[in-house]
């Protein structure tokens, strides 16, 4: 039996990383992880690494580039008879897989972290047992543990996976050929994402969507901007579409589902189900322990992460708050922190949320919707790339930065892109949200020219009515 100072159940973003920060302390510390790629080699890095952000952000960066190639002779480019590889697009992506999730465990060599393969569980405040592959079990003792075991995707009883016709997030990533006729249940983060792939190489994709408004949780202006540049792309998005039955038949699958005009049939011959995800917290710790989970298995911990037993923290999908990798690893690095006596802080407020479709979608801070919903009085201001000079040269001027500032003091509340490199955008104004400042603080940096970044420094200026290159309302 081994002892140590930290033992982290699960070695996603939010795991590894607590696991690497608590060695930066000088803890002696372990990660408990079972994840297997593809059944086959254990890997450390969760379901963000091996099946979720990394391999879906590779396949959307090659099948944007093959579908560029069609507007490349309004550039003076001519190419003809292009194709691509599936084969080849997905041993790229399973190389870059291979590369980061490789790179943790040299990390943790470095930082001379334990990687116990097997399945975790608290049994006790300071046991944790390990059941390996073998099905054997091995307890380890630890004055703290942090929980970090992520999320799974929600099935649904009215679509079940048989993983060959019907299938999660991880099979839509693993297609061998382009499915003619995709389905997607879920306008969502993962639908959008993996529609926008799978669309681009030739399939045609339809997307049932049981509500009403497409992304109600962004900001509606942006929302409806991107409705529309999606019907612009032609994937049809059927709102207000509730599946109730999806059948295999003859090798397809026979979608029923209930709309404004009734019920509704469509066949196609794959079908994707990501309707959300849900706590990976079955089984991860003994009853009793003072550890709670609401209704919904969210593990129920305080501003630090920690739970009812005050030597175990949880992070990351398990606990409340965006289930977002890089909010995990936040998590994580605090809850570390806490460990060594320290004090961190992290902003819940704050976190990025971000959409990797093209145009990307990006937002931080609260929408317009929400301050209406609480009464605070607001400003905005909004600019479009169609005005900006870097987004013209790049063909990629749709799109815009809308900037939400507190009507009296200026403070900037909620800030939502859409639109060409809308992930690296948003990040000076997650910075400058941090710092509290206010519109006119933006407004009175001098950003490049030329460059996307004068499209956020426009949007300030237009909070106040003065923005330069578009006429104020």
């Amino acid at each position: 039996m081994s002892n140590y100072d930290v033992i982290v159940i699960g070695g996603g973003p939010g795991g590894y990383v607590a696991a690497i920060r608590a060695a930066q302390l000088g803890k002696r510390v372990a990660c408990v992880e079972m994840y297997q790629h593809k059944g086959e080699t254990p890997a450390l890095g969760g379901t963000c690494l091996n099946v979720g952000c990394i391999p879906s952000k590779v396949l959307l960066e090659t099948t944007e580039h093959f579908h560029r190639l069609d507007s490349l002779a309004a550039h003076g480019i001519s190419i003809k008879g292009a194709s691509i590889d599936i084969a080849t697009m997905q041993t790229r992506k399973d190389g870059i897989v291979g590369q980061l999730t490789g790179g943790i465990e040299q990390l943790f060599k470095a930082n001379q972290i334990d990687w116990i393969q097997g399945q975790g569980k608290l049994t006790a405040k300071d046991s944790v047992a390990v059941t390996d592959a073998a099905g054997k079990v091995e307890t380890y003792k630890t004055q703290y543990v942090i929980l970090a075991p992520g999320s799974v995707p929600i099935d649904i009883p009215v679509a079940k996976m048989d993983h060959t016709h019907i299938v999660d997030s991880t099979g839509a990533l693993s297609f061998t050929e382009v499915p003619k006729r995709l389905g997607v249940i879920g306008a969502g983060v993962i639908g959008l994402e993996m529609s926008s792939v799978w669309h681009r190489l030739g399939a045609e994709v339809t997307i049932f969507e049981a509500s009403a408004t497409l992304l109600p949780q962004v900001d509606q202006e942006i929302a409806k901007d991107a409705g529309r540049q999606f019907k612009m792309q032609k994937l049809d998005i059927r709102l207000g579409a509730a599946v109730k039955q999806a059948d295999v038949k003859n090798n397809e699958v026979v979608i029923t589902y209930e709309d404004k005009k009734g019920d509704q049939t469509q066949t196609v011959d794959k079908l994707l189900v990501c309707v959300g995800r849900r706590p990976n917290t079955q089984d991860l710790f003994a009853e009793g322990l003072g550890i709670k989970c609401d209704d919904r298995g969210f593990i129920e911990v305080d501003d630090q992460c920690r739970t009812g037993l005050a030597n175990v923290f949880a992070v990351g999908d398990c606990v409340r708050g965006p289930m977002l990798a890089h909010k995990a690893s936040e998590e994580g690095v605090m809850a570390a922190e806490v460990i060594d006596g320290q004090s961190p802080h992290m902003n819940l407020e704050l976190v990025p949320s971000i959409i990797y479709t093209n145009p990307e979608i990006a937002s931080v801070g609260k929408t317009e919707e929400q301050l209406k919903a609480e009464g605070i009085p607001y400003k905005k201001g909004d600019f479009p790339f169609a005005a900006n000079g870097r987004a013209k040269a790049m063909d990629a001027d749709k799109g815009r930065v809308k900037i939400l500032a507190h009507d009296v003091t200026d403070e900037i509340l909620g800030a939502h892109i859409i639109g060409p490199m809308a992930s690296e955008l948003i990040q000076e104004l997650v910075v400058a949200m941090e710092y509290k400042a206010a519109a006119e603080d933006i407004a009175r940096i001098c950003h490049g020219h030329p460059g996307l970044v004068e499209a956020i420094h426009e949007a300030a200026l237009a909070v106040d009515g003065r923005a330069l290159h578009k006429v104020n309302k």
